[in-house]
């Protein structure tokens, strides 16, 4: 059931009719819990099974951790516990003919509430609660990744019909569909047909579409989440933001705290901070295999194979990279002046984060090398060759709804928009309305294809 289908949007409305029906904790969660059960099962009655079982066996291992806390036995429950979860995720993900939606997700916050157990915070007494926090079906096929110390205080109490919170979610979510119909969409056909035949491309059609890719999943998991978001606050829940204007990173190290954020402070906190305390004696070199590892873990958790091997590697070399590199770098920087090499480094830092992403989004490794290998060699080129199969309508609209993203990020970066909608006049106010629908219906690509992040 996808969120820009109707029957998600019938079952949508119904929910929030009945939720607020009643301002009763017990009476909400119980619409939530059904709901997101028809949600997960909508795609497949198997996937609602597993998370179901998924769920009781966290809520239950949490509880027997917390029992033998302090003694020699809550280690060997804890990786018990977390070797259980892991095994079924890998073999669910790798080796079944039915990978279970979203199974990513809620199994890496099953493994961060196990081991925020085994730091010594308080498990969850009430099963449905818990419940909720795993399956609520706004983040469950692709996040955020919520913590249980932020999204379980929040199950506790029941909540009442907000208007503010309504109109902000509902925003939220006109801009997510924004990003997802009129951006992703619109580009994705053409750059489908480039990365799906490699060898039928051009040079200049491989540069054209490894440039564009990245805007495109931004766009589109952007997209996802801030209609997650925009959900979850009309439900009078806040869930935590995954983008941050990842195209202004000056490093990729930054671009990782700015890009999937709830993705990227997991593996921070969980992978990376444990293995830097085990080779801290090391020094950098300590830091270093413990980046690349975390980052090879990353691009394993994205895909079975050696693209998604070699695109953690590709991250994990560059950041280890800027790493060492840090005394130089500074030297540039002071050499050259500020602003130059902001715009250098910004610039560089999209364009190696764009070729790392042939690795996530060719199939073959040798379509990999092929790229890279005829991409950048000097040939002629028609300007045919750069429309990649698009009208000049199809660029017009795609270029300045980008140049559009960019704009609102930036003034929201400055003014919380959100905020200054509410101070604007009514006729201004519902002219933006209006007037964005219109952009959605009247250029928006409908129909072309369901969310990248869907299949992790």
């Amino acid at each position: 059931m996808e969120f820009l289908s109707a029957p998600f949007v019938i079952c949508f409305i119904l929910t929030f009719v009945l939720y607020y029906a009643k301002s009763d904790k017990r009476w909400q969660h119980a619409v939530l819990l059904l709901s997101s059960s028809v949600f997960i099962g909508y795609y497949h009655i198997v996937y609602l099974v597993i998370a179901w079982c998924v769920t009781f066996f966290t809520f239950w291992a949490g509880r027997v951790l917390h029992k033998y806390l302090n003694t020699s036995k809550s280690v060997w429950v804890l990786w018990a516990s977390i070797s259980i979860l892991v095994g079924f995720w890998l073999i669910a993900r790798y080796f079944s003919p039915l990978f279970p939606l979203g199974i990513s997700f809620y199994t890496f916050q099953a493994l961060s509430y196990l081991i925020g157990i085994y730091w010594e915070e308080d498990p969850e007494r009430d099963f449905w609660d818990f419940s909720l926090y795993m399956m609520l079906f706004m983040k469950f096929l692709s996040g955020p990744i919520e913590r249980s110390y932020d999204m379980l205080p929040q199950l506790k109490t029941a909540k009442t019909f907000d208007y503010d919170k309504v109109t902000k979610g509902l925003k939220m979510i006109a801009w997510g569909t924004f990003l997802k119909l009129v951006i992703a969409d619109r580009i994705g056909p053409a750059l489908n047909i480039v990365f799906d035949n490699v060898q039928d491309a051009t040079n200049i059609q491989m540069m054209v579409a490894t440039l564009l890719y990245p805007i495109q999943l931004y766009a589109d998991f952007a997209g996802y989440t801030l209609m997650a978001l925009g959900l979850g606050r009309m439900m009078g829940f806040e869930l935590k933001p995954n983008f941050n204007r990842p195209f202004i990173s000056q490093s990729t190290g930054e671009l990782w705290r700015r890009w999937h954020m709830t993705l990227s402070f997991w593996v921070r906190d969980y992978v990376f901070s444990p293995l830097n305390i085990f080779f801290r004696s090391i020094g950098k070199w300590g830091i270093a295999f413990s980046l690349l590892i975390t980052f090879v873990a990353i691009g394993v958790w994205h895909g079975a194979g050696w693209t998604f091997v070699l695109y953690g590697l590709f991250q994990g070399i560059i950041v280890i990279y800027e790493m060492m590199a840090a005394s130089f770098r500074n030297k540039m920087k002071e050499f050259v002046g500020n602003g130059v090499w902001s715009v250098i480094t910004i610039l560089r830092t999209y364009f190696l984060f764009a070729l790392s992403l042939l690795f996530f989004r060719v199939s073959r490794l040798s379509d990999v090398w092929y790229m890279y290998r005829y991409m950048f060699r000097p040939e002629s080129f028609s300007i045919k060759e750069l429309r990649l199969g698009m009208s000049d309508y199809d660029w017009i609209v795609f270029g300045i709804a980008v140049l559009l993203m960019f704009l609102m990020e930036y003034i929201n970066s400055k003014h919380d928009i959100l905020e200054q909608c509410v101070r604007m006049k009514p006729l201004t106010r519902w002219s933006c309305y209006i007037g964005l629908a219109l952009i959605i219906f009247l250029f928006g690509a409908f129909g072309v294809e369901n969310f990248i992040y869907i299949q992790f």
